[in-house]
């Protein structure tokens, strides 16, 4: 697997952007990364029980905060903070970003709303 090198927040596009020692660097909205949080609030406890997000399209980052030598837990202004985001998974997040999104947006259209912006 590969390592982060840096990890760095621009608050004012409201994306962060991860490195890795393989090379890879991800620009990952942070609404993108609140939808895809990894808590129990987004994902459920088990499959089929994902709660669709909605309305985060300004959701900003105000803070970062390191687990271990594994994860980061990331604080959002809509006062989520419960999903540790492994650097594993802000891998898989940045590699999977397009195909993510998509899935996210036919949920959204499927259920019936529509993105502001």
């Amino acid at each position: 697997m590969a390592n982060p090198t840096e990890l760095q927040l621009h608050q004012a596009s409201k994306v962060l952007e991860v490195s890795f020692d393989d090379g890879s660097r991800f620009e990952l909205p942070c609404e993108y990364l609140r939808v895809h949080s990894p808590s129990a609030e987004v994902k459920g406890h088990g499959p089929g029980q994902e709660v669709l997000q909605v309305n985060k399209e300004d959701v900003n980052i105000t803070r970062i905060e390191p687990t271990g030598n594994y994860a980061v837990r990331l604080y959002f202004d809509d006062g989520h903070h419960t999903g540790l985001y492994t650097w594993e998974y802000l891998y898989e997040l940045g590699a999977n970003q397009d195909a993510y999104w998509a899935k996210y947006l036919d949920a959204l259209a499927a259920a019936g709303y529509k993105r502001r912006g």
